[in-house]
């Protein structure tokens, strides 16, 4: 059998890698540099779509690690040089925690956060804009595997940007985490949160205007006053209030409870708020792939 039917008997993973590592004058990918298609030719033939297309989003972001790794852990830690300078020493956000230490997880997570939105939301944007979605619609791949393939990447680019500022800030203020289960509990679900967000932003986009409408009036936003660069307690009653309406601030809080033991909310109230989200995002990006919203057509 051949044409569309015989391409829908092969495995996922073979599908695909077969088609992208095979550039000719009629394929969109035929730019993609040798050692790419290199790549998605190692991967058997016999595995699954899931994780061949995991296997490609990951490798998409490695490659070029200066720009989507160290870039923004470099960004992060200026801003805690330049923010420690100003305020260390004038604002206490916790009793015994300084500014300095107060920060670094903020800018741990909104660096995890920002870098798992870009991942999905380039990746679905530009594959769409190319033509080269095409492949993956062609592949018998169900929409959990679309699901593990591109938000796993993503997952995987945010802990990566997380764990270097991590590791680059405590050089400079060392400290001991009270609980590291909390601390990987909201770094995940903080990466699939955002992740999801890109994927939609991704589906919806047109072209790259609509990708920085998105992370310019809803993501940053979002994060900025989710209590990255201070407490929401110090805040006046009424922005405490609009503060505990966004869910990033669960994410934030609950993650520096992990670091700290001490947090502006219960921890079990960001976890059940920050599971909620992911599990409601999930679900709906379940269901967006599975009726081809924006994709097909």
């Amino acid at each position: 059998m051949t044409g569309r039917a015989g391409l829908l008997r092969l495995p996922a993973a073979h599908a695909m890698t077969s088609m992208l590592s095979t550039p000719t004058a009629s394929n969109p990918m035929s730019s993609i540099p040798a050692t790419t298609h290199a790549s998605l030719s190692a991967i058997p033939a016999n595995s699954s779509g899931a994780w061949a297309l995991l296997h490609k989003e990951t490798m998409r972001f490695v490659k070029v690690y200066l720009q989507t790794i160290l870039a923004p852990v470099i960004s992060s830690l200026l801003f805690l040089l330049i923010f420690s300078y100003l305020l260390e020493g004038r604002v206490e956000p916790y009793p015994q925690v300084s500014y300095t230490a107060f920060l670094v997880p903020g800018l741990v997570m909104m660096t995890l956060q920002q870098n798992a939105f870009a991942n999905t939301s380039s990746s679905i944007t530009q594959s769409k804009m190319t033509g080269n979605l095409v492949f993956v619609l062609l592949s018998p791949m169900k929409p959990w595997e679309w699901f593990v393939g591109y938000i796993g990447g993503a997952v995987a680019r945010g802990l990566a940007c997380g764990l270097g500022v991590w590791l680059v800030a405590v050089l400079f203020v060392p400290g001991a985490l009270y609980s590291i289960g909390w601390v990987v509990m909201f770094a995940v679900l903080a990466c699939i949160v955002l992740a999801t967000l890109g994927f939609i932003a991704g589906l919806w986009a047109e072209k790259w205007d609509h990708v920085s409408v998105f992370q310019n009036f809803l993501i940053n936003p979002l994060t900025m006053l989710a209590g990255v660069f201070y407490s929401v307690k110090q805040l006046p009653s009424v922005w405490q209030t609009i503060s505990h309406a966004n869910p990033f601030f669960y994410l934030i809080d609950g993650f520096r409870y992990g670091v700290f033991g001490v947090a502006d909310v219960s921890p079990w109230m960001s976890l059940a708020i920050s599971g909620g989200c992911a599990l409601v995002l999930t679900l709906l990006t379940l269901r967006l792939i599975a009726v081809g919203w924006r994709i097909r057509g």
